[in-house]
């Protein structure tokens, strides 16, 4: 294991080396299987998916006791070897990885079932479901066991894990098991919501950004081309009159551009510091720590723009999600679920601790930042800039409910369809909102164990009166 940016070195032109470069410069041992350095880009959480001399992430002290240990990249591709590629297809951007991994995608990769939830996870808040469902023991509690959840250092490595089938039980980006599945044809489910809201804009306090329209002729990251962070800040840059571009860092911009990269959510916060982008967009507590630790501001929260939002979602394989002789097994997954949302409802400082380095350490945060992303949330506090616009709503920065609104589902489908992404896009305009939410989502676990555990109404991301599994999606620029 090694630190977050132990594993970012420079060359001396100031190309991002990563886990297991060869060049003989970094130190780093070169030991990855011949087989798959041909289908990687040098960094496809870079940019376009390919390598950028021009952003380079210096190490940065003042990271360091914030930012821990966790799983690279090409660690999972290591341990996970060829097969991990068999789901995975065109998660990699450039053309020649995506032809490549395209045709490892016709060799089947299967398990035997395997009742014990091993779970992957982004260091987030986003997590905290999955995260509380094992420690406090809500999985045990339902004959169940676990195995202690292992922290993944970005996307691309959790995704190829998951279709790998290291894992049986994890939270992703709600577009991106949408891409799986209908654009590599992998069996995912999205079985329930980990939570909604929870993710937010920071920008810069020394770019000057008081208002969408400063973000004209800057840098802007987002932790992934398939995130609901990319479909909402695009949607609050065009309506500032703003155009979202893709291109090199040192490209010139009109003044109404601002160029979009990937980066992985721990390497933003040292990136804003250092002054190599503008602004981020991404889950918590690394909005809390861009604001207590790398300069930044908030300019929006994205829970104020998109009433109660889905983030991350749920995911099992088809096989563990629709096997009946596999029902009571994950209904059971599904009652721990619901039962720790409403214990981190009604416990959020006790489960920032817990889930803090302080704590049990899943997340390599101290408890005021990981305690910040899951209370702070006065809108006194976010006047200028306006980062809570809609107070009427009466959100939080975070909530934690488990239903997967189909009107959400086909919301993210047709928002999709006119984002800007640096890779395939193709594949969802084929689909239609209705299908998707019909077919991607497994609707049966979740909602017995609602209907079992009614509090979760109370929830303020779920409609107070009516129907409280039917809401129309409100979105307020």
């Amino acid at each position: 294991m090694k630190k977050y940016l132990d594993d970012i070195h420079l060359k001396p032109r100031g190309l991002v080396h990563v886990d297991g470069c060869s060049c003989g410069k970094c130190g780093n041992s070169g030991s990855v299987d011949p087989r798959l350095s041909a289908m990687m880009p040098d960094d496809p959480d870079i940019a376009d998916g390919k390598s950028d001399p021009r952003l380079s992430l210096d190490y940065d002290p003042l990271f360091s006791s914030v930012l821990g240990s966790g799983v690279s990249r090409r660690d999972l591709l290591k341990m996970a070897g060829i097969a991990a590629l068999g789901g995975l297809g065109g998660m990699m951007s450039s053309a020649s990885a995506f032809a490549q991994a395209k045709k490892a995608a016709a060799q089947k990769f299967t398990k035997p079932f395997d009742p014990v939830v091993k779970i992957g996870y982004i260091p987030i808040t986003d997590a905290a479901t999955l995260l509380v469902a094992h420690e406090m023991g809500f999985f045990k509690k339902e004959g169940i066991d676990s195995e202690p959840p292992t922290l993944i250092r970005g996307w691309s490595p959790l995704v190829e894990a998951f279709s790998a089938q290291r894992f049986n039980l994890t939270h992703l980006l709600i577009p991106v098991p949408i891409y799986m599945r209908y654009n590599n044809k992998f069996p995912v489910k999205i079985t329930a919501w980990n939570h909604t809201n929870g993710s937010g804009i920071i920008v810069s306090k020394k770019s000057n950004i008081k208002e969408p329209k400063d973000l004209g002729g800057k840098q802007f990251a987002v932790p992934y081309w398939y995130s609901i962070h990319n479909i909402i800040s695009q949607k609050i840059m065009r309506d500032a009159g703003l155009t979202p571009v893709i291109r090199p860092q040192d490209a010139k911009l009109a003044p109404n551009e601002v160029n979009l990269l990937v980066l992985n959510p721990p390497d933003m916060p040292p990136a804003l510091a250092a002054g190599q982008i503008d602004g981020y967009c991404v889950a918590e507590p690394f909005n809390a720590l861009g604001e207590l630790k790398a300069g930044g501001e908030m300019l929006r929260f994205t829970g104020d723009v998109w009433k109660g939002h889905p983030c991350c979602v749920v995911v099992m394989h088809e096989d563990d999600a629709m096997d009946p002789a596999r029902a009571a097994w994950a209904q059971g997954i599904h009652n721990a679920i619901v039962k720790a949302q409403l214990h981190l409802g009604a416990n959020r400082k006790a489960m920032a601790q817990m889930l803090s380095k302080d704590g049990k350490k899943y997340l390599p945060f101290p408890q005021e930042v990981v305690e910040r992303a899951l209370m702070f949330y006065e809108p006194a506090d976010y006047a200028q800039p306006a980062a809570i616009k809609n107070v009427d709503w009466e959100q939080s920065r975070i909530n934690f409910q488990g239903w997967p609104f189909p009107s959400a589902t086909k919301q993210v489908v047709t928002e999709m369809k006119t984002t800007l992404v640096g890779g395939e896009i193709d594949f969802v305009k084929k689909l239609t909102p209705d299908f998707v939410a019909k077919d991607l989502v497994q609707y049966t676990y979740i909602k017995k164990a609602l209907d079992d555990n009614p509090k979760w109404k109370w929830d303020l991301s779920v409609p107070q009166k009516g129907n409280p599994f039917e809401r129309q999606e409100v979105i307020k620029l």
